[in-house]
């Protein structure tokens, strides 16, 4: 695993952008509780232009939530008029009708309950679509350096774990905090028309349920994040570790994953203890705080009552309204906590939005032409270009390449590793802009085009020939949503993979496994060649196409890319140079400066790197 147990909880800390997880602060660095809380709130206003969209619904559900509030407060006047008027009074009559219109309230407060929960909930499965929608298709325009620097099963964790919190926020936590402050604020209203001494009394209670939340409540907050930084760690390794599960074993690694996976278990569950631990202190306190007051006023106002001061009905009435507001405030504890961990989901789910990638596109892009005016395309060019890969800024991987590539040419690419051969493949692909030069295909500086149109006119065969877990159909058709199953089916036949496919199971429907698990790596390769087949792009860049094969394996193949290099500008990098003997020309590169061109026959007779290391291939002298 290329991870240790040491690694700090945020792998994409590093990133230029943006730091993806940022850890919490430490103790002494913690903002006063208010500005703190004041930002984090802040930062999930964000999630507005989200819901937007869904106005109407959420005024369905706003509408809802205030009808349902209203029949709750409502309750306390009805439980006044039957103590004092049904009970007291001992007329049925009033009991009777007192106790219908409060079965309507209870009604009201059933069907307004149903539609607000039923459109918040909508909305926030809704939202929480539309964010995983966005951050997936931003993902996708993101330049491979990002990649390069971010973990996968952490950028996996936001997209899931970060936007199921967002989910509790929108579909619950909105409509509960406010509702909670309708309950606060009728019944403080209420409370003040019953009785103002009593009301006083809870005024003065209020600031001592405040206390633990401000000051418990930034510690479940530092804990939160830290819960969610650690998560991610753990989803970063279990991704590694299964993807690479055949390395695991074959090297008897499992103890030694196991328990540098027990670790960050086991950091979570830490995190989490002393989470429980914070907030079950903190529930426990302003429940405590709270209901004790309303002991206190049950005391006080007895003593009311029997002095005549206020009826039976006024002070249960008071309690209702008293209960209602102590509920509101403690259940402010635990919502707090939650907006406060949504929170810290949405920053990251909004830094991920936020990052640029390093690939721009033109905001008045060059379009490239249908074809030259021979009538073919797939004309490449390389003009004085040197390039510096991000992470090695003082070691350009190409210096000075200048190169010309006719239509329907077939160039190698030689040299030892390192020499710079896939970073021609890398700049021609424009995952990467040279730092000085230019790359032209068709006549087009690629950096003035679009880099999708640009990608549009290139196959790429790859040494790990890249499966989806997907069937044949699928996998092939990547190289062309549109194309039809016979396109499909001549594409395979063209890459001479259907003697395989017709003897699978399913055929053309048989699932491939993750990676192309039920695939020889012969087999991978001809899906790969078959998909570039479909596709019908202008260049075709190959490489290492056949390093890792048998020999009858790699006759296949070889043949398969015979016929796919048919009148396609192609780029082959190999280190096995049989495969590359009759290329048009050969380009030698060493330490990312091209140190000789030429046929297979001229570079032997020059001598030179070739020449050595056609010697050590070939067994000539």
């Amino acid at each position: 695993m290329s991870q240790t147990s040491s690694q700090s909880p945020s792998s994409l800390s590093s990133l230029p952008s943006a730091a993806l997880a940022p850890v919490a602060p430490s103790a002494d660095t913690v903002p006063p509780p208010a500005k703190s809380s004041a930002r984090d709130l802040k930062k999930l206003a964000v999630l507005v232009r989200y819901v937007a969209p869904y106005k109407i619904r959420f005024a369905v559900a706003m509408l809802a939530m205030c009808a349902s509030s209203a029949s709750v407060l409502m309750i306390g006047p009805g439980l006044k008029h039957v103590i004092d008027q049904g009970f007291a009074s001992g007329d049925a009559s009033t009991l009777d009708g007192t106790l219908l219109i409060l079965v309507g309230m209870l009604m009201l407060l059933g069907v307004s309950t149903f539609f607000r929960s039923y459109n918040i909930t909508w909305i926030g499965q809704r939202v929480v679509a539309d964010i995983r929608h966005a951050v997936y298709s931003h993902l996708l325009t993101l330049s491979p350096s990002f990649f390069e620097n971010a973990r996968t099963g952490e950028v996996i964790s936001r997209l899931t774990n970060d936007t199921t919190l967002i989910e509790s926020v929108v579909g619950t936590m909105v409509t509960m905090s406010l509702r909670n402050i309708a309950f606060f604020i009728g019944g403080m209203t209420l409370l003040f028309f019953t009785s103002v001494k009593l009301t006083l009394f809870v005024l003065a209670v209020i600031p001592l349920v405040m206390v633990p939340i401000l000051v418990l409540g930034r510690r479940v907050r530092k804990l939160a994040k830290q819960i969610t930084d650690n998560t991610a760690e753990a989803s970063a390794y279990i991704d590694e570790s299964i993807h690479e599960i055949r390395t695991v074993q074959a090297y008897a690694h499992e103890a030694a994953d196991r328990s540098r996976f027990g670790d960050r278990v086991e950091a979570i569950f830490k995190a989490g203890e002393t989470k429980a631990f914070y907030t079950a202190g903190l529930i426990a306190a302003v429940i405590t705080l709270a209901f004790g007051a309303i002991a206190v006023i049950l005391w006080v106002g007895g003593r009311d009552v029997i002095a005549g001061r206020i009826t039976a009905g006024e002070l249960s009435a008071f309690v209702f309204y008293a209960v209602m507001v102590a509920s509101a405030v403690a259940a402010v504890s635990e919502v707090y906590g939650e907006l406060m961990r949504a929170s810290g989901a949405s920053e990251r789910i909004m830094e991920l939005l936020a990052t640029k990638s390093d690939i721009d596109v033109p905001k008045n892009p060059v379009a490239m032409p249908q074809s030259d005016r021979t009538g073919r395309s797939g004309r490449v060019k390389f003009q004085d270009v040197t390039f510096h890969y991000p992470s090695r800024p003082d070691s350009p991987a190409l210096k000075n390449l200048s190169l010309s590539i006719e239509p329907s040419e077939v160039v190698a690419l030689v040299g030892p590793s390192g020499a710079g051969k896939t970073t021609v493949f890398q700049l021609l692909l424009r995952f990467y802009d040279p730092t000085l030069g230019s790359v032209w295909l068709d006549g087009v500086n690629v950096k003035t085009a679009d880099p999708r149109e640009v990608r549009s006119r290139i196959a790429l065969v790859s040494q790990d020939a890249v499966i989806f877990a997907a069937n044949v159909w699928e996998n092939v058709r990547y190289g062309r949503p549109e194309a039809t199953d016979a396109e499909v089916r001549a594409a395979c036949e063209a890459a001479f993979a259907l003697e395989f496919i017709d003897s699978m199971p399913q055929g053309f429907d048989t699932q491939l496994g993750e990676r192309g698990v039920k695939l020889s790596g012969g087999q991978r390769q001809r899906i790969s060649i078959a998909r570039a087949f479909l596709a019908n792009r202008s260049v075709l860049l190959l490489d290492e196409a056949t390093s890792a094969l048998d020999a009858e394996s790699e006759r296949m193949v070889q043949l398969a890319m015979e016929k796919l290099m048919q009148g396609r500008t192609t780029l082959i990098i190999a280190h096995r140079l049989a495969t590359v003997k009759s290329a048009n020309r050969i380009i030698v590169l060493e330490d990312g400066i091209m140190v000789a061109e030429g046929t297979h026959d001229v570079l032997v007779a020059q001598g030179g790197l070739y020449a050595r290391l056609a010697a050590l291939q070939f067994n000539t002298h």
